[in-house]
């Protein structure tokens, strides 16, 4: 299952107690995922799909308890070469279709007609606890969400500007953040590529456990690039060490070392015979010891010496 499916089947056990919340899900559900069609004498029909089957029979349930009617939910492929299913939720006249919509507001009367509106109705998302619902709503629709092993990106689909507007507005006054939008085929696309906002999102929806999953990922991801700078840090420092001392010891090479100094020749003989050892840890062969500075001033001076050869 993808963590999209993931987050989408936790939020759809969550518990609605509120009406008010169980109606503006139910609202941003139907407005990015319903298809409404006319049944003749100015009646209505609505089709609810998604491929989700959870979500699917979430919002059966919270239509059914809201409105106190039985929905049809049926079952199909949702292409002949795609293997998922896509589930259904078939809402007749005779069965409040038409109340529904004007609930939702989505169905309005404007100058004595009635008009199929596009963007989100302000009167069901007033408090801040149904503005949160209609977007649990909406990514129970048409909301995706990346593998977090792979990235922090949230998408929901809209299918006008407008209504992708409205959203935007709605996520900025919900839990104060700042998405945008990226017209793609003919939709709109509302999206948060950053990890602070994906999480406050989840939250704001109620995914908690999905939350939680997004932190661990992010710590580990952390933790492994951590270790792998710290590999790329000591490897480096390796291979500065082993030039400087192939440097040393071709220097030393040079020199007969029986006219050098003591300390010159204790300090090079010392490099030829540990060629791999560190400066500190030369210096700590030395009798008497010296500290690394001292180590680094004596090999500068031998190389000088090597010069004149």
């Amino acid at each position: 299952m993808s963590f999209a499916n993931e987050i989408k089947t936790e939020l759809a056990h969550g518990q609605i107690d509120k009406k008010c919340c169980q109606l503006a899900e139910i609202a941003g559900f139907i407005r990015v995922s319903g298809s409404i069609s006319l049944k003749g004498l100015g009646k209505f029909r609505i089709i609810v799909t998604t491929e989700n089957p959870a979500s699917a029979r979430h919002i059966k349930a919270l239509i059914g308890d809201y409105f106190d009617i039985q929905t049809n939910l049926e079952v199909a492929k949702s292409t002949a070469f795609d293997k998922s299913n896509q589930y259904s939720i078939i809402i007749e006249p005779d069965n409040k279709s038409e109340q529904i919509l004007r609930e939702t507001g989505i169905l309005q009367v404007k100058e004595g007609y009635d008009i199929l509106t596009d963007g989100i109705y302000d009167q069901i998302t007033k408090k801040k606890c149904c503005k949160k619902a209609y977007l649990k709503g909406m990514f129970l629709g048409t909301g995706t969400i990346n593998n977090p092993e792979k990235g922090y990106s949230l998408e929901i689909v809209c299918g006008s500007e407008r209504l992708a507007q409205d959203l935007k507005k709605l996520m900025a006054s919900a839990y104060d953040v700042n998405a945008k939008i990226n017209p793609r085929k003919g939709k709109h696309v509302v999206y948060i590529k950053n990890f602070d906002g994906v999480v406050d999102t989840l939250t704001a929806m109620g995914a908690h456990s999905q939350v939680l999953t997004l932190q661990n990922t992010k710590i580990q991801k952390e933790s492994i690039s951590k270790a792998i700078r710290m590999v790329n840090v000591d490897s480096a420092n390796i291979d500065r060490t082993m030039d400087a001392a192939l440097k040393q010891m071709e220097a030393i090479k040079k020199i007969d070392l029986n006219i050098l100094p003591a300390k010159l020749e204790q300090v090079a003989r010392l490099r030829l015979e540990n060629p791999e050892a560190s400066l500190t840890q030369i210096g700590e062969m030395c009798d008497p010891k010296i500290n690394k500075s001292g180590v680094y001033k004596r090999m500068n001076k031998i190389i000088e010496i090597a010069e004149r050869y």
